[in-house]
């Protein structure tokens, strides 16, 4: 086994790339990998005497993708190409990594349905991201439920959001510009500083919203609920339809009109 004498840790040349994890990492989510077979203790595995790696002869790029999967059962597939998934899936599969396997077969599929995430997906995304900060840029999640999730300063520009939940959600500095937000239900979610910039939110629930500051200059709110929201220095200008958005009890001061 290629492990120190007093420690789990293993070092690995995955085709001229250098990694370090560990034996429980290498075996216990996928027991029946190749991964776990080769440092089970079953077999010898033979390291190079000078820097005590063991090589494998298989492009490095997206191993540390596969460690992950491994330490934490999380893989950032949404933030990939279709390309670097099929990467990904060809090393998956050679690894015999098969709970790897079906997960990007899912998200895959899901992205030839038109479905391409569902809310487990962007839990996981959030908890993947070093910062915490998802980015979807042009998805399509017509009809999650995304309520109260900590979303803020995501980015779903441009992305088809028609029906998403956000109540409660937390959205602040979130990037929504040219999105597609009609019928959303943002009930009392908080976005402030969000950008809203052209954003399409025709018959949107924001009642009780929290938009201070936010940038809503040219989005059409042909028959948005307003009701209580919090405009407070919002940028309406060249907004579409804001005469025919219900703004009882909102809160315009300061807002740039």
């Amino acid at each position: 086994m290629d492990s120190d004498s007093n420690s789990s840790i293993v070092r690995l040349n995955i085709g001229g790339s250098m990694f370090c994890t560990t034996v429980d990492t290498l075996t216990n989510r996928e027991p029946h990998s190749m991964l776990a077979a080769m440092f089970s203790g079953r077999h010898t595995v033979h390291k190079d005497s000078d820097t005590g790696y063991v090589f494998v002869d298989r492009d490095g790029m997206h191993f540390r993708h596969i460690l992950n999967w491994l330490r934490d059962g999380v893989v950032p597939v949404s933030d990939l190409s279709d390309l670097e998934c099929s990467e990904l899936l060809r090393e998956a599969e050679y690894y015999q990594l098969l709970g790897l396997v079906d997960r990007i077969n899912e998200v895959l599929n899901k992205k030839k349905d038109g479905q391409e995430l569902t809310r487990t997906d962007i839990i996981k995304c959030i908890h993947s991201t070093k910062d915490g900060r998802v980015r979807l840029r042009g998805v399509n999640l017509s009809g999650l439920d995304l309520s109260k999730l900590a979303l803020w300063s995501a980015d779903f520009s441009y992305a088809c959001l028609k029906n998403v939940i956000f109540s409660g959600a937390n959205l602040l500095s979130a990037n929504l510009q040219a999105a597609s937000l009609e019928y959303c239900n943002f009930y009392r979610a908080d976005l402030r500083s969000a950008s809203l910039q052209s954003a399409n939110l025709t018959e949107a629930n924001l009642e009780g919203a929290n938009l201070e500051g936010a940038n809503l200059k040219g989005a059409n709110l042909k028959g948005a609920n307003l009701k209580g929201a919090n405009l407070q220095r919002a940028d309406l200008r060249f907004v579409n339809y804001l005469g025919m958005a219900v703004l009882d009890g909102a809160d315009l001061l300061g807002a740039i009109r």
